[in-house]
């Protein structure tokens, strides 16, 4: 349902509402005197003052507010008496409805509701102790006061959609605030993958030519094309780091026990899960995948032939990955891609520890990073 704005209400429709009573109350009197016009009039002069400036009491400091709308109520007090066949008889309700709309403090509000219908209840009694034969009875005087209620329960209304507008506001920004962050954790992840992958080849590769252009031109041609051939190399294996980086950042919405069970079953390893799998952040699926990938390549490259076996273990505070092969403990498996160090540096960002070497006859590595 759309709500009309409170400016409306409060700059359009009371105004309006206070100026078609004033108008109203104006041709009664004229049209039917009051017995005591002077009094009557110069009330009536006074209440329309004060009715039109309770109009524009919301920027007023609440000291004057309260003074304003005190006013109004003490002086439609007496006009609802003087007037009781008139449309003044409104302005009494109308002025302690305003105190409950306007003023800050509860109490204050409801003061000056009581204080209403006391006032209305005495000036009635004192118009019928002069004989005025059309006064208003006792019991409708008294409810002068019970607008303020109604005021007090629209001004809490409205505060209510006012705060629930502003928790939706901040809610939709706290949501936009968490796609941008994280946009810019993804951001960085790839931004990773490409400097792990990209730039780790692409700058071997420029060694490698700038080694190949200086061969050539010392006149050591069979060196030169070595150099170019080691390049190609360094090539075609940035081509397959790529292509698996991109694999593995299209599979983080696997699970992580599925995303390693495809590595491990491609590679012809084995695997074993321990411990009750749940969630992890995408930064820790991606380590442990890379890690993964760049321990099977490192295995079948310097322990080709050799089992392999990967375990996946979780527990409250830790996620680990260990990765063994049986191969032989002197080769130095530091790998074509990132390598150890690259993947000992993606452990350390993310508080975690890794740590490679030899097992037996065989090289074991293993990653822990905290959950």
């Amino acid at each position: 349902m759309t709500r009309l704005p409170r400016v409306t209400d409060d700059y359009v429709f009371r105004p309006f509402g206070t100026l078609v009573v004033a108008v109203i109350t104006v041709i009664h009197l004229v049209d039917r005197p009051p017995p005591l016009p002077a009094l009557t009039w110069t009330l009536t002069a006074a209440v329309i003052t004060a009715a039109v400036a309770a109009g524009f009491t919301a920027r007023m400091p609440e000291r004057w507010r309260v003074a304003l709308i005190t006013a109004y109520v003490v002086l439609s007090a007496p006009l609802f008496a003087l007037g009781p066949g008139t449309a003044a008889v409104a302005f009494v309700f109308l002025a302690t409805s305003t105190a409950g709309r306007r003023l800050r403090s509860v109490h204050v509000a409801s003061a000056l509701g009581v204080a209403g219908s006391v006032l209305t209840v005495l000036s009635t009694a004192a118009a019928g102790s002069l004989g005025f034969s059309d006064a208003p009875p006792w019991w409708l005087s008294a409810t002068a006061g019970l607008p303020v209620f109604f005021g007090l329960a629209r001004r809490a209304r409205t505060e209510a959609l006012a705060a629930a507008e502003y928790a939706a506001e901040q809610s939709k920004r706290a949501l936009a605030s968490e796609a941008r962050a994280a946009a810019l954790e993804e951001r960085g992840r790839i931004a990773r993958e490409i400097h792990d992958v990209v730039g780790h080849s692409l700058s071997g590769i420029a060694v490698q030519l700038d080694m190949a252009d200086a061969l050539h031109s010392a006149g050591k041609e069979s060196e030169a094309n070595e150099a170019v051939r080691r390049a190609r190399a360094l090539a075609v294996t940035g081509l397959k780091e790529t292509r698996r980086a991109v694999h593995a950042l299209r599979v983080d919405t696997l699970p992580l026990p599925e995303s390693i069970a495809q590595l491990a079953e491609s590679h012809g390893a084995t695997l074993r899960v321990a411990g009750e799998a749940g969630p992890v952040t995408v930064e820790i699926a991606q380590a442990i995948i890379r890690t993964a990938q760049e321990a099977l390549t490192n295995a079948h490259k310097h322990a080709p032939g050799a089992d392999v076996s990967l375990l996946l273990e979780y527990s409250e505070e830790l996620v680990s990955l260990t990765v063994t092969d049986g191969g032989t403990a002197g080769e130095q498996h530091t790998g074509g891609g990132m390598g150890l160090a690259g993947m000992r540096e993606r452990a350390a960002l993310l508080g975690g520890t890794l740590i490679a070497g030899p097992d037996g006859p065989g090289w074991t590595v293993r990653m822990e990073l905290p959950r």
